[in-house]
């Protein structure tokens, strides 16, 4: 509960626990009751609202902060004013692969730091899309389906799956590296040892450069 709570709603968690709605949130009630937090932010606070920000309302962030809802907002609004120019750690680009889905772009340019065009640029660059299900969330809409895998985008997979890298797949196909991904593992398709043994390598160099 306290992992899940403020990063899904409150019917997904009543469904990953199997429990009623309302246990769900008279449990949350029970482990984040109502404070007001007052003084300095801590650097840990700073990263829990950045974790929570934009997967949840300010309402919640708040709760489980121990914060009122006022001053979870003022926070927020410094950090539109924050900006970081400067290039992109491993550290933020994994992270930023793994959130980018689900949050948009303006709560994602206060969470890192920059501006939104960096942002999209980021995300064109290493093929990401919004999820499914964040959009139509976002807009209401009944469903936001990709165009449908042509015949010549299926071979084109086929055959540049198992020795191209996922990224340069999607940038050929104009679709985004999760939905190769995901149509490769339908197909049954893997990467070859090769491939592998050079993603290895490529990793390990990463690595060691960032270290340098």
């Amino acid at each position: 509960m306290r992992e899940l709570y403020g990063l899904r709603d409150d019917a997904s968690i009543a469904r990953e626990l199997n429990r009623p709605v309302s246990s769900v949130r008279k449990m949350a009630e029970k482990l984040f009751p109502k404070r007001t937090g007052t003084g300095p932010w801590t650097a840990q606070e700073a990263e829990d609202l950045k974790k929570y920000l934009g997967a949840t309302t300010p309402e919640v962030i708040a709760r489980i902060l121990g914060r009122s809802v006022e001053e979870v907002s003022e926070r927020i609004l410094e950090l539109g004013r924050i900006q970081n120019d400067g290039s992109w750690s491993r550290e933020e680009l994994a992270e930023f692969k793994r959130i980018y889905g689900t949050r948009t772009d303006d709560d994602l340019s206060r969470i890192f730091g920059r501006n939104v065009e960096s942002i999209r640029e980021v995300a064109k660059t290493h093929a990401l899309a919004k999820d499914k299900a964040f959009i139509r969330k976002l807009r209401g809409e009944a469903s936001t389906r990709m165009p449908r895998w042509a015949p010549e985008e299926l071979e084109f997979l086929r055959r540049k799956y198992p020795t191209e890298s996922n990224l340069l797949i999607a940038q050929e196909l104009g679709r985004s590296v999760k939905s190769v991904v995901s149509k490769a593992h339908n197909l049954g398709l893997k990467k070859s040892p090769a491939r592998l043994r050079e993603m290895g390598r490529q990793n390990v160099s990463l690595r060691y450069s960032e270290e340098d």
